[in-house]
């Protein structure tokens, strides 16, 4: 499907993808690793959140964020 009544600034923008890496190897090394790897497959680091144990000053587990630019969204839905 096709969205044919766009304002004409809007036909051109398309969809921010995302795509979260959870680790639970919480080190500088391993980090570093992920964001190197993703970033060279084209990904743009949008932020690192971590999730923190109860008795510790270490985090237990990293989400690493990321975007993409995706699809065109005035042919989003379309097939072919």
């Amino acid at each position: 499907m096709q969205i044919d009544n766009l304002p004409e600034d809007l036909h051109n923008l398309r969809m921010l993808q995302y795509k979260v890496v959870e680790t639970s190897i919480v080190t500088d090394e391993e980090l570093e690793k992920i964001i190197n790897e993703w970033v060279s497959r084209g990904w743009v680091l949008d932020g690192v959140q971590f999730a923190m144990r109860d008795a510790s000053k270490r985090p237990a587990m990293a989400f690493i964020l990321f975007t993409k630019e995706g699809t065109d969204i005035s042919h989003a839905g379309q097939e072919g």
